[in-house]
């Protein structure tokens, strides 16, 4: 949560407040075989600009991401800097500046300020999610397992199985084995 007040970022267009911050991540951001590892720091270089429809906050996120390859299934870690860009909409108020609730007609309604206060973590979760691969790979050109019995192909290169496709096993009866 950032706390637009707290920050010194008054309601008047073209007003603008860098800001630096660090969190734990959150235990469950991520897709299947890639995620940011839990409670890990995640490191956020953000601006925050008031507009006349709320505050714009947009920024650089540094993260961890803990995966496993799609081919192999090794283990693998790596930093990632997402892009973050996000308006949050002042709630709406009468001529006294009163809050009024509006009818939800918008599909899809911008995210809102509560009070002063901005919640990230959507935001954040959004743009993180979307950046990870779904397939992350070891290197582009990992060679996975095996089909029959599941070694690590890049560790055993060569390696091969003899297998006898079982509409000709009854042929093999009629192979000389003798030498000529």
């Amino acid at each position: 949560m950032l706390d637009t007040d707290a920050l010194g970022l008054p309601r008047r267009p073209g007003s603008m407040v860098e800001v630096s911050r660090m969190a734990p991540a959150p235990s469950d951001l991520g897709v299947a075989m890639a995620r940011v590892i839990p409670d890990s720091p995640i490191e956020m270089e953000l601006r925050l600009e008031a507009v006349m429809e709320g505050v714009l906050v947009s920024g650089e996120v540094d993260l961890e991401i803990s995966a496993e390859c799609a081919r192999c299934l090794e283990p693998l870690t790596w930093e990632e800097t997402v892009d973050i860009s996000e308006l949050f909409a002042y709630p709406a108020t009468d001529s006294r500046g009163a809050v009024v609730e509006e009818p939800d007609d918008d599909e899809d309604p911008l995210p809102m300020l509560d009070g002063d206060l901005i919640d990230l973590e959507p935001t954040l979760r959004d743009s993180v999610v979307t950046a990870m691969p779904m397939a992350p790979l070891c290197s582009p050109d990992c060679a996975g397992l095996c089909s029959e019995c599941g070694i690590r192909l890049d560790d055993n290169p060569g390696h091969e199985h003899q297998a006898v496709d079982p509409r000709w096993s009854a042929l093999a009866g009629l192979v000389d084995t003798q030498e000529d």
